[in-house]
């Protein structure tokens, strides 16, 4: 009997493992996109000292405006018009209060329009840490230094160097095309809510944004080896969180029990051991569903098989942090903390302040109710400061998405083109109310030093780099 017993476990173990290694196998890449063999020429001279123009104008936004350089925002517009002169002969161009740039680009027809979007602002550079100058715009060994180099000068200016060009060339696009871009996305300024209100008060019916995302990047996800072109179909929530205590104060030489920076540390261990539940959004699931394909025999037959290895990859996730962790559940950073201004004095009142990024499955107040419940101390005062909702969820495929997969796969020929959901908050956010095709894609080759210089030190780009960004929108705009 007991032979029996062993001999139909044994049995069902081997089916068992059977189902698991078919899914494996079944789970193949999709079909690569046929490329396109046109040989576009890039004048990479000119895309270059266009953009470094840009790179001079010290357009630094600060939410305390009166720290910003009206004088440089208005430098950078007045620079336009020599910088890409077919663009101002052909187009229209209205200047939106708050530093909201746009541009309208007539079509054969306006049933429907595309939306192009970048912004022009950058946030302050520690300019003592540089090794060039930030703002100069040093080109040095086929390298552009300087802030907003890659986030999103770059995109600003190869959109237009692309339109200038195919104006000059007697294109005309098959629909209305718009480039929108702000002056205020670093300190979530109103620049793009005015633009799409702009939209919408005109009837202006939009089948296609896209703004900066993802990028072309390689050994971003598990078992996978080729170049990954990263288009994001939508992007977490955010807000930042104060957590404050109180007490009475009194010199530090007889403390009592439980101060304030006591309770907030308790606090803070509870979230950070406790991290937010593993949740496999729709997006990641699609951007698991497709790079999953091009991983290793091993890793295929974890992701083919979620339904079994889901505990697994939370683990892993949990275990390395980093951005596949933050793919996969709401994720908390502690960035800001203050006491009291003397060493020898006991605070009457500490603070911690988070950031916190939300999957889009979850939204602000669920978030919050969350976050008391981890905390579980009415000492402890959790009062949300700025707070962004997760975007809407544009989907994978029709002719937005096939406009801008398909132009991905032929600049950077060989690449995966996949949806991701984005970390970050950009403009493009605003769009989900009059739009369902909004996309986010930094049409750049990014090494991993080049994308933590975003924001950083150092930041600069290659030329080929910038060139291949005005190709990458020659090619869109094309499908237009």
């Amino acid at each position: 009997m007991w032979n029996i017993v062993v001999a139909i476990l044994g049995a069902a173990l081997l089916v068992f493992i059977a189902v698991l290694l078919i899914r494996a196998l079944r789970f193949a890449p999709y079909k690569d996109y046929v490329q396109d063999t046109e040989n576009i020429e890039i004048d990479t001279e000119r895309v270059i000292n266009s953009l470094s123009e840009l790179v001079r104008c010290k357009t630094v936004s600060y939410r305390d405006s009166s720290l910003e350089d009206d004088k440089e925002f208005e430098k950078l517009v007045s620079k336009l018009p020599s910088l890409h002169p077919n663009v101002f002969e052909k187009c229209s161009f209205t200047e939106i209060s708050n530093r909201a740039l746009l541009f309208k680009w007539e079509g054969e027809s306006s049933e429907t329009a595309s939306v192009m979007m970048a912004h022009y602002d950058v946030v302050p550079a520690d300019e003592a840490s540089w090794e060039k100058p930030a703002f100069e715009g040093i080109c040095e060994d086929n390298i552009l230094w300087g802030r907003g180099t890659l986030d999103t000068k770059v995109t600003m200016n190869a959109i237009l160097c692309a339109a200038d060009k195919l104006i000059s060339e007697g294109f005309v696009p098959s629909e209305d095309v718009y480039f929108a871009f702000s002056g205020s996305e670093e300190i979530n300024g109103n620049g793009a809510e005015l633009i799409v209100d702009y939209f919408k008060k005109n009837g202006i019916k939009l089948s296609l944004v896209i703004d900066e995302g993802g990028a072309v990047v390689e050994n971003v996800f598990p078992g996978v080896k080729r170049p990954c072109g990263l288009i994001g179909i939508a992007e977490k929530g955010m807000m930042n969180v104060e957590f404050s205590a109180e007490s009475k104060g009194g010199h530090a030489s007889a403390p009592k029990p439980g101060s304030p920076l006591v309770k907030l540390s308790k606090a803070c261990e509870k979230i950070e051991s406790k991290p937010f539940k593993y949740n496999l959004s729709l997006p990641a699931r699609f951007m698991f569903r497709c790079l999953g394909r091009h991983s290793s025999f091993l890793y295929r037959i974890i992701f083919s098989n979620l339904w079994l290895f889901n505990p697994v990859l939370n683990l892993i996730c949990k275990k390395s942090g980093g951005e596949l962790n933050a793919l996969l559940r709401t994720t908390v950073a502690f960035t800001q903390a203050k006491g009291s201004d003397a060493p020898n004095v006991i605070p009457t009142k500490a603070s911690l302040t988070a950031n916190i990024r939300i999957s889009p499955d979850s939204s602000v107040s669920k978030t919050l109710r969350q976050l008391k419940k981890k905390v579980n101390d009415k000492d402890v005062n959790i009062k949300v400061i700025n707070s962004i909702e997760p975007s809407e969820i544009s989907f994978p495929f029709g002719d937005g998405w096939d406009k801008i997969s398909s132009s991905v796969s032929e600049t950077w020929q060989g690449c995966i083109v996949s949806p991701y959901l984005m970390v970050q908050c950009s403009d493009s956010r605003h769009y989900g109310k009059i739009c369902k095709y909004v996309y986010r894609f930094s049409a750049m080759d990014l090494t991993a030093e080049e994308r933590a210089s975003i924001h950083g030190n150092n930041e600069k780009i290659r030329y080929v780099c910038a060139a291949k960004a005005c190709e990458f929108y020659l090619r869109l705009l094309k499908k237009c």
